[in-house]
């Protein structure tokens, strides 16, 4: 097997879809371990993947494996698998908060890790990824990961130092971005949209701005400020998001979920 996940979650989802999709493994050299056997069976149906309940069968057969399971159960899984991961093999986390030290603390050897931080927008081909290697990796190795990570989403290296910021600016932010989605659609309603056109105006409003900021290279403001004619609708608008603190709250918001990613 080249490619092992523990954990068959939506995320481990995502990044088998998208792997799949880019011919980077065929499904039969993948492999998915889940205790939770509607889980794996899921992905053995969806995917066509191998499957198993035992973590140490992954570890045992493939050459990257990717700790898909929830923060809290990390430390339980590593002290299963730590023992019989081999040299060579590739570990990829993706866990918030679970450092490089305290991982190979855990694992108590050498071991290849590079953390990552992906965000739930991978589902659709369109995440964003950090990754952040450790010093057992090599630039070979470190460019296979990020072709693994490139199938699903983009891709930056960053220094671990940086990943509580990216998690607060990628891995948490589509909840407040489909918060504002939800808001603008409720306030189309209220002027009289059906609800789910409102929700396709809004969510393609922010699909296709948001295209606008990667593809054009511009700043935001000055993407902004094209949108704002003189005593027009939209710097009314502007001026009232201003006024009840729009930007204020996004910032402080980020900074308490950068708090949390730092404590957990």
């Amino acid at each position: 097997m080249k490619l092992g996940f523990i954990g068959t979650g939506n995320m481990a989802s995502a990044i088998m879809g998208g792997v799949i999709k880019k011919n980077i493994f065929p499904a039969e050299e993948i492999i998915g371990a889940d205790l939770f056997a509607p889980g794996r069976e899921r992905v053995k149906e969806q995917f066509g993947i191998n499957v198993t309940d035992s973590n140490k069968e992954v570890i045992e057969k493939a050459e990257v494996v990717i700790l898909s399971v929830k923060p809290q159960f990390y430390a339980d899984v590593i002290a299963e698998i730590k023992d019989i991961v081999k040299p060579e093999q590739l570990i990829i986390t993706i866990a918030p908060g679970k450092t490089l030290t305290w991982l190979a603390d855990q694992f108590g050897k050498a071991v290849k890790i590079t953390r990552t931080m992906p965000n739930t927008p991978a589902m659709v081909g369109e995440g964003m990824t950090a990754a952040c290697p450790n010093e057992h990796m090599t630039e070979e190795e470190i460019a296979y990961v990020k072709t693994i990570l490139e199938s699903f989403s983009r891709v930056e290296v960053v220094p671990e130092k940086l990943m509580d910021a990216v998690t607060a600016v990628s891995g948490s932010s589509p909840a407040y971005v489909y918060m504002m989605i939800e808001a603008m659609a409720d306030a189309a309603v209220s002027g009289g949209m059906p609800r789910p056109q409102a929700y396709k105006f809004a969510a393609q409003a922010v699909l296709g701005s948001a295209k606008m900021v990667l593809e054009t290279g511009k700043h935001p403001g000055e993407l902004k400020d094209m949108v704002c004619s003189p005593a027009g609708t939209t710097i009314e608008a502007v001026r009232t998001l201003e006024e009840l603190g729009f930007r204020s709250s996004i910032i402080e918001a980020m900074k308490v979920c950068e708090e949390v990613s730092k404590s957990m």
